[in-house]
């Protein structure tokens, strides 16, 4: 097979932590072409999906003493050329947030793409449904008491009635923005005027839940199922537990609450399109569904002695060969 990969630049990623070269990499040990390209490095020619694209070729990692260790030279890439997305097999849409306008154009550029010909993990029409934060809020029945506003005075009266929250604007990632808010801080209209840009854009507030201090335990799902876990716990004063921002990481298993939880997702992100999904449940609660380039694949082969990466690429052969 051939894989296309849109990702940010290939030099910013950290081989040790990103899903995506994770998955590069199981693909190359599995026998297949693996490309790489940018969001804006695809155009629409003749009414197909092309893109300016190279073949990488990889140095996997390796696990020494508990971490994983790459070569400074772990990538090489061929020269540019000039592809109709048509000829891959899969392509994977992993350009990391903010979904924003240049964003979207991608998302109409890979509708352009055949599905008889090739899969795109996740569909462009699911991302573009899909907002990470208010994706969530039509599952009513798993996850916290949530309401989404720019207003400061609706934004108040859902604080001052659970005491405490936690405020997320709705384009964040990797925890950028997340602030903890208490009935009575005296900063509380400063927070809410320059998180909501002063009462322009919307944000999610949803109820604090406690059990976050034992950690935001990252599923993955795989076409609705989940293959795979790891808990994210603050560290010193930090309340949020993103990797990004310093949480430590551990093992886990997954609850019998959380294999409920991802039954319910399960049919709508089949139906939405959207194959390789990251959800973040906090106490058995699910607080956000990740779509855009969910991560934690290394975190999990890591603590877990699995190759989560080999059982993604089996399940799209399987998937490609029947589409095709």
């Amino acid at each position: 097979m051939k894989l296309a990969f849109i990702i940010d630049p290939i030099n910013k990623l950290d081989p040790g932590h990103d899903t995506s070269v994770a998955l590069m990499e199981s693909a190359q040990t599995m026998g297949h072409q693996v490309w790489v390209t940018q969001a804006n490095q695809l155009t629409i020619i003749d009414g197909k999906a092309w893109a300016t694209m190279q073949q990488v070729q990889l140095k996997p990692v390796s696990l020494v003493d508990g971490i994983w260790q790459a070569e400074a030279d772990w990538y090489q890439l061929s020269n540019e050329i000039l592809t109709c997305l048509d000829e891959m097999d899969c392509i994977w849409m992993r350009t990391d947030p903010p979904v924003n306008v240049p964003y979207l154009y991608t998302t109409y550029i890979l509708d352009l793409v055949d599905p008889a010909q090739a899969l795109v993990i996740n569909s462009p029409q699911g991302l573009r449904n899909a907002n990470e934060k208010i994706y969530a809020l039509q599952f009513t029945s798993v996850i916290p008491e949530t309401i989404v506003s720019q207003s400061k005075a609706v934004i108040e009266k859902f604080v001052t009635e659970k005491e405490a929250a936690v405020l997320k604007p709705l384009g964040g990632k990797a925890g950028e923005g997340i602030l903890f808010l208490k009935s009575g801080d005296r900063n509380f209209n400063s927070l809410i005027e320059i998180s909501t840009k002063q009462g322009q854009e919307p944000v999610m507030v949803q109820e604090y839940l406690p059990a976050a201090k034992d950690g935001d335990k990252r599923i993955i799902l795989l076409d609705g199922e989940p293959i795979g876990a790891v808990n994210r716990i603050p560290t010193g004063k930090e309340f949020r537990g993103n990797m990004a921002v310093g949480g430590r990481v551990a093992a886990v298993d997954i609850t019998e609450r959380e294999q409920e939880i991802c039954k319910v997702l399960g049919p709508r992100l089949r139906k939405d399109g959207l194959y390789f999904v990251g959800i973040d449940v906090i106490g058995g609660y699910l607080t956000e569904v990740n779509v855009t380039s969910p991560t934690g694949i290394r975190e999990i082969d890591r603590l877990d002695n699995v190759n989560l990466g080999t059982k993604v690429i089996t399940w799209i052969e399987k998937t490609v060969k029947q589409r095709k």
